[in-house]
């Protein structure tokens, strides 16, 4: 299912240019356009899922694809070697400011911990 007023369904859509860097038919990566480090790209999956939190265990081979996804953008952004984050914020008091699950791939630089 896809939502008609969510920024990154209308990306999948098409009607909001993005920088796609990898893609197939069940999950969409593009470059976040505020990013946190030299490497910073978002995962999607190409249907509307609001979160971690709303997964359920019919959704196993969903979030298995995007961790895969979020491993191929690495190799693709030459960070799979030197070291990458990757992250996804559930609900606002965590930083989710966009309600469509996405994985952060963050890479390029070194990650602090806690992160802040």
């Amino acid at each position: 299912m896809v939502s008609e007023d969510c920024l990154f369904c209308r990306i999948v859509r098409g009607e909001i240019p993005a920088d796609i860097v990898a893609e197939d038919d069940r999950w969409l990566a593009f470059r976040d356009i505020q990013p946190q480090a030299p490497v910073h790209v978002l995962v999607i999956p190409r249907e509307h899922v609001e979160s971690v939190g709303s997964l359920s265990t019919d959704d196993g081979g969903l979030a298995g694809e995007l961790m895969l996804a979020a491993a191929e953008v690495a190799r693709i952004e030459g960070v799979a070697e030197s070291g990458f984050r990757v992250v996804t914020n559930v609900g606002e008091r965590a930083g989710q400011s966009v309600f469509h699950l996405h994985v952060h791939v963050l890479g390029g630089r070194r990650m602090r911990w806690p992160p802040g």
